[in-house]
């Protein structure tokens, strides 16, 4: 009984709003490690084993923040955003993570040591990652631009940088070799990231226009 009539005092006073973010915050934070250390990878300062070691010590962070969302908003009477959105919202951010850490995995089991041409792709990823913290910290006090800020993170070339790496591998020879098509995959599953970041940015959005209204 005092538990629930705790909550209750932490609606009526905003306590549950911030508490909700706080983990959508921990959520990315724990993306944008994800991010720094593929990053890494790509630019062949890490070495892939240790780097996929990392991811899975990041994804830990990051899925604890997401059970922590879960939990909270099952039992919140009113939550910041509408609960769908917010719901969507974390499962995209999760889906960006779990994708970095398939990247990691990806390079050690292809045994590809760098791969120079992901490293603009990954950081127009940061960089929508950045843009979706961002937003996620306006939408309390400002709504509107929240929503703003999450169309911009949108908005990162992702999916540009992608196309144009893929044009600079099959540039590199004529015959589309194993090393060629493991290459391929890296970048493939850099675009995937982008996307599921893209669904991110939608679901934040949607939620920022309806709390605003």
């Amino acid at each position: 009984m005092f538990d629930r009539l705790q909550r209750f005092a932490r609606d009526l006073t905003g306590g549950s709003d911030a508490v909700l973010v706080g983990h959508l915050v921990d959520q990315l934070d724990a993306t944008l490690a994800g991010v720094a250390i593929t990053r890494a990878l790509a630019a062949g300062e890490v070495d892939t084993s240790l780097a996929r070691e990392r991811l899975s010590d990041v994804e830990s962070v990051g899925d604890a923040a997401r059970r922590a969302l879960i939990v909270d908003l099952s039992r919140t009477l009113a939550a910041p955003m509408d609960r769908e959105d917010m719901f969507r919202l974390s499962r995209s951010v999760d889906d960006v993570l779990d994708n970095l850490r398939d990247l990691a995995r990806e390079f050690d089991l292809y045994r590809i040591p760098s791969e120079p041409l992901l490293v603009d792709a990954l950081a127009n990823v940061e960089a929508g990652v950045l843009g979706l913290r961002e937003a996620i910290g306006s939408l309390l006090e400002a709504p509107e631009r929240a929503s703003l800020l999450a169309a911009d993170a949108k908005k990162t070339d992702v999916r540009s940088s992608y196309q144009h790496a893929v044009a600079a591998l099959l540039a590199e020879d004529r015959e589309v070799t194993t090393e060629i098509l493991r290459r391929r995959e890296l970048l493939r599953r850099v675009d995937v990231t982008g996307l599921r970041l893209a669904e991110a940015a939608d679901a934040l959005a949607d939620g920022a226009v309806k709390r605003s209204h």
